[in-house]
């Protein structure tokens, strides 16, 4: 067993590849569909997705503004110029025996992508390129058959990958980057970003080295789908390299794979300092020359990103785990508007504080329960306010409503009186009040007496037999002041 001693004399390095499917109707270069998610197995194909020869590639102008997109949120500017490679290797899901791709000339170079750790630690990793290419097909492998079986419906899925420098030095920092990454693919609006369908994918390599100047020997864990399972996949790696060095072991550069089961990466195949893919340039595809016109036509359509958002946000003086809470629900499911409606409430900060208060505590939490939200909670959440501000529901009911609304989908006419209806509005009464308070009083004499000798305690108590006597609907703070009140005389 290695010590922590030992351990921390070691630097982990970790950059990650990300493989993202652009959400466009068709392909990258063939008029076919793009969601293979629910399509029987190669039936999303063509003859230019089969290699069939004089087959020609049309380039899909969707992807590049996509592309161009993914550029302003990495916080730089596209490539003016860019062209496709053929990337050659051979395998059943890859029938033109090439993969279209870039190399040379990418259509992102450079960018960054920032986000806070933990403690306020905010953190910037720098991204070393990105390129538009297609994926590949899908092998599968029956279990107990000595056959495979090949589906190209994602074959030519227009991808971009992401490929990050090395600035990255721990499993929860890998985490942190991933998820962000997925923030800014959703909120960019280029990806559906479902992990469980492959529409994001993560290759982490990891090194250690005792000096910061050099880097160790690395190994790529590839097709990792959660972020979790990237954190975990560094962790185990770090781990793993550290006690083969103690041991006077040597690191194998390859490649890797991941089991969630058992928590820990395996050996699928060793991995050279390079590969011989005799990249050349696609004879068939014209290089990409983007004018400006289109550029600042995508900039002046871009989504308000995350990081603008916490900005916004930052005016509520929120804590920093709501503000997140609420930039990953909106990300989740965008057509709730969320964020929209916080932000056109963020004139009146007390109402705007209420919305947040209950997107993240009962209307998001049914959402996640249910699998849906009603879309017609921000018709009455101002009305919800504006009842208990002035005294007609308590906080406790004024949540006990939304969920009955949210629940039953009911969109009264006169809120107020549903409210009531439905025995949640407060008797603010006075007189009501006094009756309630005088009986409390008489039958616990003890507590009041406690209340006289100036123990607080006892008023809460006597506060909630108010509350027990009027089936909850009692305004408690005009309890307070009638128990006073009542012993004061």
């Amino acid at each position: 067993m290695i010590s922590d001693a030992a351990r921390k004399t070691y630097i982990p390095t970790i950059g990650i590849e990300c493989h993202v499917q652009l959400k466009t109707r068709t392909k990258l270069f063939a008029a076919v569909g793009n969601d293979a998610r629910d399509a029987a197995p190669n039936t999303l194909i063509s003859h230019i997705c089969l290699g069939m020869p004089g087959a020609l590639p049309v380039l899909n102008k969707k992807a590049v503004e996509y592309a161009i997109r993914v550029a302003f949120g990495f916080n730089t500017t596209p490539q003016k110029y860019s062209y496709f490679e053929r990337k050659h290797y051979f395998y059943p899901d890859l029938p033109k025996g090439y993969q279209i791709s870039q190399l040379s000339k990418p259509i992102i170079v450079g960018g960054t992508v920032s986000f806070e750790l933990g403690g306020g630690i905010q953190k910037t990793i720098r991204i070393n390129r990105v390129q538009l290419e297609e994926d590949a097909g899908k092998n599968t492998h029956p279990a107990g058959e000595d056959y495979s079986l090949v589906d190209l419906n994602r074959a030519g899925t227009p991808l971009l990958e992401v490929v990050s420098e090395p600035d990255i030095h721990s499993a929860s920092e890998a985490k942190a980057y991933a998820h962000e990454l997925w923030l800014l693919m959703r909120y960019a609006d280029v990806s559906d970003a479902d992990m469980y369908h492959g529409n994001m994918r993560f290759d982490v390599n990891v090194s250690v080295s005792k000096d910061p100047n050099e880097l160790g020997l690395r190994t790529e864990t590839k097709n990792i789908n959660s972020f979790r399972a990237v954190e975990k996949a560094a962790e185990y790696e770090i781990n793993r390299q550290i006690e083969l060095i103690e041991k006077g072991q040597r690191i194998v550069q390859e490649t890797r794979g991941w089991d969630d089961a058992k928590q820990k990466t395996f050996s699928q195949r060793s991995k050279e300092e390079a590969h011989d893919y005799r990249y050349m340039p696609d004879p068939d595809i014209p290089p990409i020359i983007l004018d400006n016109d289109l550029v600042q036509t995508v900039r002046k359509s871009m989504p308000v990103l995350p990081i603008e958002w916490r900005q916004r946000l930052a005016s509520l003086d929120l804590d920093a785990l709501v503000i997140e809470t609420l930039i990953d629900a909106q990300a989740e499911v965008p057509e709730a508007n969320y964020l929209p409606f916080i932000e056109t409430s963020l004139v009146d900060a007390p109402f705007a504080k209420f919305v947040v208060n209950h997107i993240v505590n009962t209307i998001d939490p049914m959402r996640r329960e249910n699998g849906q939200v009603a879309n017609t909670w921000d018709t009455y959440l101002k009305e919800i306010y504006n009842l208990q501000q002035n005294g007609k529901l308590s906080s406790t009911n004024t949540k006990a409503l939304i969920v009955t609304l949210l629940s039953s989908g009911a969109q009264p006419q006169e809120l107020e009186k549903y409210a009531e209806e439905q025995g949640f509005i407060q008797v603010s009464d006075e007189k009501e009040i006094a009756r309630i308070v005088a009986e409390v009083i008489s039958t616990n004499p003890r507590a009041a007496e406690d209340v006289k000798n100036g123990e607080m305690k006892a008023i809460g108590f006597l506060v909630g037999q108010v509350m027990k006597l009027s089936m909850g609907k009692a305004n408690p703070g005009l309890a307070q002041e009638q128990i006073k009140k009542h012993l004061n005389s």
